[in-house]
């Protein structure tokens, strides 16, 4: 593991002022930007030096043990608070203030890592007292994506640190930094909506580029038929599970490191029976290895993201794949069976944008995907299209 803030890219004047405000922390602290940006790994770099004993100061380019814990999301006194729904909810917001009035156990002092405030909505209240005077032992981070006005009055009780999108070419000089070829790096940072974390996932995974591929080829193949939306449903629902296996094995790895290194503090401590019992544990599992209840809730928030960003990362492609169409439509560029009918594929646009809204209630991605290019095929039939539904007036699909 390198040094504080390795994986945070520019941000220059945001890693210059979190230097030197772990050297004297006041109570709070808020990060603001898009997502992708680095505010996540730079909280938890800034978390791990507000709890390290040297403030991040350390004489070698490796963090310390502390450090090297609060990375991994394994310090006590490193609480990282997350949603549960689509909403910060009362249950998490008095969650965290029970947090922060709960003293540290090993640091001086405990830092509470808040996750998504731009998503707080009727719980602020609950928070703005906790946040405006947190007992002197604790100190907030809070996460967004942007301040909605509702909550300047609590942004005003914070240090705000802004962070800057990162451009197409940031992203794709880390990943050749990383070891990926520029070819590659230039075309997965195309693909990444401008969130580092996110293109550095598509770099371990063969079938980036074939996903978007078939979200795009979408409109053509769309023959009027619900038949053909259902097959289609299930082939990108089955290239999301295939190419969320690179996370998956991601995180089993970080279990059988957890198992590990437990199972090395049983051998210290003398503890066989615990030893025997973390030796034992299924990866994927995590069971019976202490602190994989908190990593494997984790890996379900980062398993629940990766899903929902293929998810709009694919519906931007196949909006893109209308609108190209409708241009070239427009322009005289394609025969006119191949063609796209104006006002149909400006009524697909609009199915997108309102299915892309709703993904923040979780609908099931099947059912919503089959439903979605239903309605696509009968608004916009593309060259697919059968002939015996060329004349079929546009009627609302009903689902097989």
């Amino acid at each position: 593991m390198t040094e504080l803030y390795a994986d945070v890219v520019g941000q220059g004047e945001a890693l210059k002022l979190l230097r030197r405000a772990a050297l004297r922390p006041v109570h709070a602290y808020l990060f603001v930007g898009p997502p992708g940006s680095g505010k996540s790994a730079a909280a938890a770099s800034f978390a791990a030096a507000l709890v390290c004993p040297t403030a991040g100061e350390h004489l070698s380019a490796q963090p310390c043990e502390s450090c090297r814990r609060a990375l991994s999301g394994m310090h006590p006194d490193v609480v990282s608070v997350e949603r549960e729904g689509a909403f910060i909810g009362m249950p998490v917001a008095k969650e965290t203030v029970r947090s922060a009035h709960s003293s540290p156990l090993e640091a001086k002092r405990k830092v509470i890592v808040l996750h998504d405030f731009h998503l707080v909505r009727d719980t602020g209240p609950a928070l703005l007292k906790t946040l405006e005077e947190p007992p002197a032992t604790t100190v907030f981070v809070v996460l967004a994506d942007y301040l909605p006005p509702e909550l300047v009055t609590i942004a005003s009780r914070c240090v705000e640190v802004t962070f800057e999108a990162l451009s197409v070419k940031q992203i794709a000089e880390a990943l050749v930094a990383s070891g990926v070829e520029r070819p590659r790096a230039d075309l997965i940072a195309g693909l990444s909506s401008g969130r580092l974390d996110r293109a550095r996932d598509l770099a371990l995974d063969p079938r980036a580029e074939q996903r978007r591929e078939s979200w795009y080829s979408i409109p053509l193949r769309l023959d009027g038929t619900n038949s053909t939306a259902a097959a289609l449903a299930d082939e990108i629902v089955a290239a999301l599970d295939a190419g969320a296996s690179v996370l998956v094995a991601r995180q089993t790895e970080e279990v059988e490191r957890l198992a590990e290194a437990n199972r090395r503090a049983s051998e210290v401590t003398g503890n066989a029976k615990r030893s025997k019992s973390a030796r034992g544990t299924k990866a994927s599992k995590g069971r019976s290895v202490p602190g994989a209840g908190e990593l494997e809730e984790r890996h379900r928030r980062e398993l629940r993201r990766y899903r929902s960003d293929e998810l709009k990362e694919g519906l931007a492609v196949l909006a893109a794949a209308y609108r190209d169409r409708l241009v070239e439509s427009v322009e005289g560029k394609r025969a006119p069976r191949r063609s796209l009918n104006a006002r149909g594929a400006l009524g697909a646009l609009r199915e997108i944008e309102k299915f892309t809204r709703t993904l923040q209630y979780n609908p099931a991605e099947l059912l919503g995907l089959q439903a979605l290019f239903a309605r696509l095929s009968v608004l916009s039939p593309g060259v697919g299209r059968r002939p015996d539904v060329e004349s079929r007036p546009a009627v609302s699909p009903k689902m097989h």
